[in-house]
């Protein structure tokens, strides 16, 4: 008859209460996190967005009728404002993709994220809910958990979830735009998040992840070190891996801003043309969290079309040239090749909702 020591029961309830405290621990950054950089403020821009029927001023234009001409000025003007709007949020996503990966046990991820099936999109979709970070601060997220071997489809419905069904967002929206947009939001960001990200599995051929990891076989010499050692050394690659990318795509869009978003002539403002053309531009352009809503205002009082901005409605946040160049090496190149595609093709198809309806 087989009988477990005194001694290893109280090992393995010793490293049980050990790995739900390291659990409670990254459950408590994350939300005194979140507080601080998103949730409370959203909350008093909720209010804004309530009383004024604004957010504030075009991120692309500012005050401006129009993007100032590309420049060196023109790249380092952008780049101010926009890491100024999204610092914190920024090195909250680095701290967090980080702690990821040495603070929740990778069988715990692997059990709800693991799998290439759809109820491991739809669990990551819907933990990004609470994050609302812009595609940018959410991607080292998604690096920290392709690093804990999560699924390619959980971890891009988590990435593309956080900026797209933001929730804050739609309630900005609705009150600065209207109630139609917010419809077409959810409608095609649904589809973005949770279709998009599940048959992406297909695209990741010899990147699935075993139903079940046996941590004693498979344990890396690296999570036998030190917890703060291998923090240190998580944030360090992660800041090195994504950093110098998001810093040079930030200012050669900030430059070329004039480029993606011109003027439009009434002629075009609401034409297959300018629809195809703002879905490629959104797919690229890189913003804060909800900076394009008054993008899109600002747009449209210069006689921007509906269909257009339903176009920039769901390429603006989805993705960027700088956040696919972030988790360029998390996924597989077919897979970044599929979702900025989807992202497009899902900007056209979103755009010419709102010709036909708005």
């Amino acid at each position: 008859m087989n009988s477990v020591s005194p001694s290893a029961g109280g090992r393995g309830s010793d490293s049980g209460k050990r790995t739900a405290l390291l659990v409670v621990l990254f459950v408590l950054i994350a939300v005194i996190g979140l507080t601080y950089v998103k949730w409370w403020p959203y909350y008093q821009k909720a209010i804004k967005a309530a009383t004024q029927h604004s957010i504030g001023s075009s991120i692309v234009a500012g005050k401006e009728g129009a993007a100032p001409p590309p420049s060196w000025q023109a790249a380092w003007d952008y780049a101010k404002s926009y890491y100024k709007a999204v610092w914190q949020a920024a090195v909250l996503g680095i701290v967090l993709g980080s702690l990821v990966q040495v603070l929740i046990p990778r069988q715990w991820l692997l059990r709800v994220l693991g799998r290439t099936t759809f109820g491991s999109t739809l669990a990551g979709g819907i933990a990004s809910l609470p994050g609302m970070m812009c595609t940018c601060c959410a991607a080292p997220l998604a690096v920290g958990l392709r690093k804990q071997r999560v699924s390619v489809g959980a971890a891009l419905a988590f990435w593309l979830g956080n900026p797209v069904l933001n929730p804050a967002t739609l309630i900005f929206m609705t009150f600065v735009l209207s109630w139609k947009f917010t419809l077409l939001r959810i409608g095609f960001g649904l589809l973005l998040v949770f279709g998009v990200s599940y048959f992406a599995n297909r695209f990741a051929r010899g990147e699935r992840v075993p139903d079940e990891l046996l941590p004693e076989r498979d344990a890396p010499q690296e999570e036998r070190r030190p917890l703060a050692v291998r923090w240190l050394r998580a944030i360090g690659a992660m800041a090195v891996s994504v950093v110098p990318a998001y810093v040079v795509a930030v200012l050669v869009l900030g430059a070329a801003r004039a480029w993606l978003f011109p003027a439009v002539g009434e002629a075009n403002a609401n034409g297959v043309l300018a629809i195809v053309g703002f879905s490629v531009a959104g797919m690229l352009f890189v913003i804060p969290t909800a900076a394009e809503i008054p993008i899109i205002q600002s747009l449209q009082s210069l006689g921007l079309g509906a269909g257009p901005a339903a176009a920039l409605l769901l390429t603006l946040p989805a993705v960027s040239l700088p956040s696919l160049l972030m988790v360029a090496k998390a996924f597989p190149p077919r897979v970044i090749g599929f979702v900025a595609a989807s992202v497009v093709v899902g900007g056209v198809a979103c755009g010419l909702a709102g010709w036909i309806f708005l």
